[in-house]
């Protein structure tokens, strides 16, 4: 499977939100950490994006977005 990375600018048009809320929510826990993609460069895999998108879709609380934030976090290191 192929992952995309997604740089600041695509990850906040996906999450439909600005660029303080966005770093706001990864102080908050509700966000992955980005990733180093180079020495000044990071991003986002498109699946985690996707995958908190939707459990905010699906109208998950914030103690499970966290909860789902620490899974993803944990599981980069899995691959």
């Amino acid at each position: 499977m192929v992952q995309v990375i997604y740089r600041v600018p695509a990850t906040l048009k996906a999450r439909g939100i600005g660029r303080t809320q966005h770093y706001a929510d990864i102080a908050a826990g509700l966000f992955t950490k980005p990733i180093k993609i180079g020495r000044r460069m990071s991003g986002w895999p498109d699946s985690e994006v996707a995958a908190l998108n939707q459990a905010r879709i699906a109208g998950k609380s914030d103690a499970d977005i966290k909860a789902l934030v620490r899974r993803l976090e944990l599981a980069r290191g899995a691959e």
